[in-house]
């Protein structure tokens, strides 16, 4: 078989294989990458920009400007009753609230009285039964919303629509939103509308919503959206017909209007722009009168809100808070305009034959063109090919995938490169050989192999440990023998290393009997502050038994005998740990290089640790670490607000005694769970009485957790019993609880 036909099997294979698995995955699309795909058109949108659209809708914004000179919301029904006068006596087109009236006023004058056990009598204004009448009088569509999950609150009433919804071609079984209950208006409102619409808008798995349900299913029963009410209502029909083909739900009928829906009968909104693109009008003005009657007579009015207090807001393609009532807006007009995007059932099988006409594009330019012009026209297929996507989207109305086409040829490309570069290994071992009579193998290896930008300096949140072995000069001393103290380290050190690495740190270096390590570098870390916490909790609990061992092994006899003397653990170690911005990366000299982390929360980190000897604490950690814990996970102990040496800002400094939900405490305190409870409520009691100054009565807590009959070291008693004792002789002024540290430990 000759080099060339081999050439094009080989590349045939490819395509196949290449295909096969890019419709594998696009059939069977996980929605992680149906996200990456709706977010590339959610570009699109951006770069087509904002398009003028007929004044056809408006909003009657309740804004910041109207909260102001009416009040907080709800606002009286009466009010309400104003807006809706104002707007008919404007010659409005129709009105469409975007909320719910799902409670009785609370401002109403017959409630109050009735609460107060007034009698009152039929010249009393009930609001609701204004606002009631008003609706029924007005040319206004109500809102309501359903309730998609079930919860013990769930509503079961439904809706009334004056409208007849017939469903040609149902299948057995379709994908039509259900609904599990509803959240209505209040009776005397509701039965008083016209009609009455849902108003939900509901996001996709990127919380981006790029569709809107027109109908809903509930109780075996369809019901329409605000929206498509809207539409029926000003087409004077009382039929709504629904279309379905083979996967679903695929079009809408509603008089001379026919709407393209997804198979769930949703709407793929073409919006019009950004925040604001239609026409608001602030519900003050048209409360006031002052609107122009020119700006509003005819349309259809959607009233909302735009403040960001009422929690209206959601995330469209153009803002990530966008109010929600323009979203509605955006449906409405385009059906009214006509100017749909649309996925039609046959358009699968478009994207399918586009990606593999793209593998095959991919194959041919990389495998017969040369390197430099191949490369150019992989960049202008990937340009063409984007724009002629949008140029369907917004010229045709078509949605083509966009992001399987882009990795086709990121794919193609790269299944391309490497066979050709097994086609060329020979050649490759000939040029190796050539060039190992000038430079040694080893150099010709890295030099293939180095990726210059993996070990590049960067700045990144690392959370970094520093660990000390207390008395290490008397161990090392008792121990005399090199051979048994080098044995004695590894003891100790190893378990100590493979608990770091087993929680995902890196060891950055060993100082003598010191530990430096970090996690969430070079690789992520999830959760990071936490994990190191895990280990050093974990390195505490391995130390307690490491000490049992140890004391049953002859090399360690002496040491054991001196730990005896000075009544202390053999191995006691302190930790410190801090959680900041740092520079991470390779640094050193030309000859000599090591990945590390420098900057100031490795400097603090290191300060902490050595403060475990003035608090007597086996692991002492800043408030920016514990800031990023569970509070349920730990048991706590405030020790102290600092400024540190070599710092002005103060910090917190923490002490972290156990798991929580783990053993009895074993290392301050030789006390049960439930006593370290009482124990720690007073102390934070006494500390907060401390912080506001109030040192006689922090004194006698102090005290009292002092003279408790327990086994264990009191520094952090004696600590603040004498800075209260000092204070009270001598009143600060301005006291702000910070204590300057002026040594390292």
């Amino acid at each position: 078989m000759n080099k060339k036909l081999k050439k094009i099997i080989i590349y045939f294979t490819g395509i196949i294989f290449v295909s096969t698995i890019l419709l594998l995955f696009y059939l069977f699309i996980p929605n992680s990458l149906k996200s990456f795909d709706g977010k590339f058109r959610d570009y699109m949108f951006i770069v087509r920009g904002e398009i003028p659209q007929p004044d056809n809708v408006v909003i009657i914004d309740i804004d910041e400007k109207s909260l102001k000179k009416i009040g907080q919301w709800p606002w009286s029904r009466d009010v309400l009753s104003k807006l809706l006068i104002n707007l008919t006596k404007n010659d409005i087109g129709l009105i469409a609230f975007d909320m719910v009236f799902a409670e009785e006023d609370r401002t109403n004058p017959s409630n109050i009285l009735k609460k107060l056990d007034i009698k009152i009598n039929n010249r009393v204004l009930d609001y609701d039964t204004f606002f009631a009448n008003t609706v029924s009088q007005t040319p206004t569509i109500l809102g309501y919303q359903f309730q998609l999950n079930d919860n013990k609150y769930i509503e079961k009433k439904s809706p009334l629509v004056p409208a007849i919804f017939i469903e040609k071609n149902k299948p057995e079984n379709d994908e039509v939103i259900e609904a599990k209950g509803t959240i209505l208006n209040i009776p005397i409102v509701q039965d008083n509308a016209y009609s009455s619409g849902f108003f939900n808008s509901i996001p996709d798995e990127s919380g981006i919503i790029r569709s809107v349900p027109l109908v809903i299913r509930y109780n075996e029963q369809l019901y329409p959206s605000l929206a498509l009410e809207t539409i029926r209502t000003i087409s004077n029909t009382n039929k709504v017909i629904i279309n379905y083909d083979n996967i679903g739900i695929s079009d809408i009928e509603v008089g001379d209007f026919n709407i393209p829906t997804d198979q769930y009968g949703r709407l793929l909104v073409n919006y019009r722009g950004g925040e604001k693109t239609f026409n608001y009008y602030s519900a003050s003005d048209i409360l006031e009168g002052i609107i122009e009657k020119s700006k509003i007579e005819g349309r259809i009015a959607l009233i909302g809100t735009s403040a960001a207090g009422l929690l209206d807001l959601r995330a469209t393609p153009f803002e990530s808070v966008y109010p929600g009532v323009e979203v509605h807006a955006n449906v409405i007009d385009n059906i009214l305009t006509g100017d749909f995007i649309v996925k039609p059932s046959w358009i699968e099988g478009l994207n399918i034959i586009h990606i593999i006409i793209l593998v095959v594009l991919v194959f041919i330019l990389l495998g017969y063109l040369p390197s430099y012009i191949a490369i150019p026209f992989i960049f202008i297929l990937t340009s063409v090919d984007i724009y002629l996507i949008y140029t369907s989207l917004f010229t045709y109305g078509l949605i083509l995938n966009i992001f399987f086409p882009v990795i086709a040829i990121i794919v193609s490309t790269l299944v391309v490169t490497t066979i050709n570069y097994i086609l060329e290994t020979k050649q490759n071992k000939m040029i190796k050989e050539k060039f190992a009579t000038k430079v040694s193998l080893a150099v010709m290896h890295d030099l293939l192999q180095q990726d210059k930008n993996v070990f590049a300096a960067t700045e990144k949140e690392i959370t970094i440990f520093f660990s000390d072995v207390r008395n290490f000069t008397n161990i090392s001393e008792a121990i005399g023998n090199p051979k048994n103290l080098i044995d004695f380290m590894n003891e100790y050190m190893d378990p100590m290393t493979d608990i770091i690495i087993q929680t995902g740190g890196t060891i950055d270096k060993f100082i003598g009997d010191a530990i430096m390590a970090y996690w969430n570098a070079p690789v992520d870390v999830a959760n990071h502050a936490n994990q190191a916490v895990v280990a050093t909790l974990n390195q505490l609990h391995t130390v307690k038994q490491l000490n049992l061992k140890m004391r049953e092994d002859i090399r360690f006899k002496s040491v054991v005998e001196m730990a005896d003397k000075m009544q202390k653990p053999i191995i006691d170690i302190g930790i410190g740990l801090n959680t900041g911005i740092a520079i991470v990366g390779e640094m050193g000299s030309s000859s000599r290089a090591d990945y590390t982390c420098i900057g100031d929360p490795i400097n603090l980190a290191a300060r902490l640790e050595s403060l475990c000897k003035y608090y007597d604490s086996k692991c002492n950690i800043s408030n920016f670490t514990k800031e990023k814990l569970n509070e349920d996970d730990y048991i706590f102990r405030f020790l102290d607000l600092v400024t540190v040496k070599g710092k002005s800002e103060p910090i917190e400094i923490w002490q972290i005694h156990d798991f929580k939900n783990g053993k009895d405490n074993e290392y301050l305190f030789n006390l049960k769970k439930e006593e370290l409870d009482k124990e720690l409520e007073l102390y934070h009691k006494a500390i907060n009485l401390y912080k506001n100054s109030k040192f006689s009565e922090a004194l006698k807590i102090f005290e009292n957790i002092n003279n408790w009959d327990r086994k264990a070291n009191r520094e952090i008693y004696k600590i603040y019993i004498n800075r209260c004792e000092i204070y009270i002789k001598n009143p600060p002024k301005d006291f702000n609880g910070i204590y300057i540290h002026t040594t390292k430990g």
